[in-house]
């Protein structure tokens, strides 16, 4: 141990020995090696520490601090330094993406640096700052062979003895172990010995040891120190310390550190006035070069939040396209089945078809009147493209007889296998997407978000081509309309199923009728009283129609296929009996969610027990429940909960 009575740069005066000679460190030791200082609160570990760091600051050499406790900013009193933490009384506010600039600006700009992590709220945050902080100084001293000291508090956090250590631990470590070679020293502090992993004590070249007095701490003084240290160390007085160090024969001296000459911040508050110094200021331009890397990485984030949320809003619109596509082609499909059995006079596959036709376009019809603005017309105009396929015909004219059911056949077969392709190409994309996202386990980048919203746009993009050929039509070789609706096409397939069967069953009796005629009357007349009937009814008409036994059986299939509660479906019935409701009255109305309400409105509408006008209203259709009322099957219960108005 050496002393002197004047300063120079090659020594830090810290204290007295117990002879009362000046005691001073070797300022190349100090910077390069490896240092444990301990003791309990109040017993002067940190004055000690800062009191060194004083001396350096004093010589113009940099060092980094890692405050726990923000108690080192005092040191801004007459020095200026750089406080960077999570604080709004910090000079900046720093995250884990600051920590390369942060290294650059204590070693290559030579300025002191306090990190204050201990303003962070989110843990984890902390503890990647400080380990990137402590890689990019290992980094950099490589190349840089410059005395530079990086001063740790409270190390038993990051390097816990027994305990599990993480990657900043096991960097502060690395630096221990292979710093000093490259010129960058540490310092660990700590105020409970035994916590702190022993192989970075037992590597330390040079350890203060302040007043300990807990029984597992004292051990750890007895151990490395010396049994007759481990009683004495607790007698110690406030700033003192046993010094032990390579550099000086004497293996540990008793020494009384001076009181640091800066703010004591880290001090218990006192009942006394206390008053905050002026403390120094670092230049604007090296805190907005900071503030700029904080606003960059900003927008980057908002960037990335963005291109994501856009990739989630695509996907779940080419889901919803390949479901709307799956049921169109369902509708087709079933519709090719009807043609097919009216063409052949099968009666019983022609009710069958009916009925899977019916089921399909109401699944369908529902799910897309249960979307709201561009996406109707849009999902829409994707379903009316696959139907005018299907009713599509040859340029050279509707093919009659034996041909037409040929050609019909061949139609079906061709437009399926359009379907198919349509379908596949939609749900590859999507395929594709998500193990695209599955395989991704680094980290998201702008380029890689743009990157794959770029491909989804462009799938978004791509329309199914359309290609022509000629379904079945019925037994007078009618032309099926390109822009006819699927419904239509199936209306008018029943009725002429319809004719056959009233044809041979009244000619098998003798009885001549005019079976077009009839039909066409009966048509014509269901339609008019339907267009007569108004869509908005009359509470009391209403009401009445409700009770019915075939409409209730109707009601509550539609409230078992929803998400709605009993109590909540028949509230709804009420008030939409009562007078026409929005989907937002009734939820404001019966205070159940709008998903719970819309489910319960699109299982009704598929069914046709209610319609909406166009300030998108809900109301009872009357001709529905009239029907349902009059017709003696309904009561019987032989239509089926999916049954819907002709």
């Amino acid at each position: 141990m050496s002393a002197d009575d004047g300063v120079d740069e090659r020594h830090l005066p810290v204290g007295e020995t117990a002879d009362g000679e000046s005691l001073s460190l070797p300022t190349e030791e100090v910077l390069t090696g490896r240092a444990f200082i301990t003791g309990k609160s109040g017993s002067g570990k940190s004055n000690s520490v800062s009191v060194v760091i004083e001396e350096l600051l004093e010589r113009q050499y940099p060092v980094l601090v890692v405050d726990t406790d923000g108690e080192y900013y005092g040191l801004k009193e007459e020095y200026e330094l750089l406080h960077a933490g999570a604080d709004d009384g910090c000079d900046i506010q720093v995250s884990p993406e600051h920590a390369e600039r942060l290294a650059t600006i204590a070693l290559e700009e030579n300025v002191p640096v306090i990190l204050d992590v201990s303003g962070f709220l989110d843990e984890d945050a902390a503890d990647e700052l400080v380990f990137e902080t402590a890689k990019h100084l290992f980094a950099k001293e490589k190349k840089l062979k410059k005395p530079f000291l990086l001063v740790v508090e409270e190390v038993h956090e990051y390097i816990p003895e027994g305990a599990g250590m993480g990657e900043t631990g096991r960097m502060l470590i690395k630096v221990g172990k292979r710093g000093r070679k490259h010129g960058l020293g540490v310092v660990g502090i700590s105020q409970r010995p035994a916590d702190v992993k022993k192989d970075f004590i037992t590597q330390a070249n040079w350890l203060v040891w302040h007043r300990l007095t807990w029984e597992n701490d004292t051990k750890v003084v007895g151990r490395i120190v010396g049994s007759e240290y481990e009683a004495a160390v607790s007698d110690l007085d406030a700033g003192e310390a046993f010094v032990q160090a390579d550099w000086t024969d004497e293996a540990v001296e008793r020494v009384q550190f001076k009181r640091k000459r800066t703010f004591d911040a880290g001090a218990t508050p006192g009942l006394d006035d206390f008053e905050r110094p002026e403390l120094k200021s670092v230049s604007d331009t090296l805190v907005e070069d900071l503030a700029d890397i904080r606003d960059a990485e900003e927008q980057r984030q908002d960037r990335i939040a963005e291109l994501e949320r856009r990739i989630e809003n695509r996907e779940e619109r080419i889901a919803e396209l390949e479901t709307e596509l799956d049921r169109a082609r369902d509708v087709s499909a079933a519709a090719r089945k009807l043609a097919n059995a009216v063409a052949h006079g099968d009666a019983d596959a022609t009710a069958q078809a009916r009925v899977d036709a019916s089921t399909d376009d109401t699944s369908t019809e529902s799910a897309v009147d249960a979307m709201d603005g561009d996406d109707i017309a849009t999902l829409r105009d994707r379903v009316a493209e696959l139907e005018s396929r299907l009713a599509a015909t040859g340029d050279e004219g509707t093919p009659s007889g034996d041909e037409a059911d040929g050609a019909g056949a061949e139609s079906g077969e061709a437009n399926g296998a359009d379907d198919e392709a349509t379908t596949s190409s939609t749900a590859t994309t999507a395929t594709d997407v998500g193990t695209s996202d599955a395989e991704d386990n680094g980290d998201t980048t702008v380029p890689d978000l743009e990157a794959q919203l770029a491909e989804l746009g462009a799938e978004g993009s791509n329309d199914a081509p359309a290609t022509s050929g000629t379904d079945a039509s019925d037994e007078a070789g009618a032309r099926i309309e390109p822009t006819e609706r699927i419904g239509d096409v199936l209306d008018r397939l029943q009725r002429s199923s319809e004719r056959e069967r009233t044809a041979r069953t009244r000619s098998a009796d003798g009885e001549p009728v005019d079976v077009e005629a009839e039909t066409t009357t009966g048509k014509h007349e269901g339609a008019s009283e339907r267009d007569a009937a108004d869509d908005e009814p009359s509470p009391a008409e209403s009401s009445e129609l409700l009770a019915a036994t075939a409409v209730r059986t109707r009601l509550d299939a539609a409230r078992r296929a929803s998400q709605c509660n009993e109590t909540t479906a028949e509230a709804v019935y009420e008030h939409v009996a009562d007078m026409p409701r929005s989907a937002q009255e009734l939820v404001d109305a019966t205070g159940t969610s709008m998903e719970a309400i819309h489910t319960l409105l699109v299982e009704l509408r598929g069914r046709d027990m209610v319609v909406r006008d166009g300030e998108r209203r809900y109301a009872f259709h009357e001709p529905t429940l009239r029907d349902l009322v009059r017709d003696p099957r309904a009561e019987r219960g032989e239509l089926g909960e999916q049954w819907r108005i002709e």
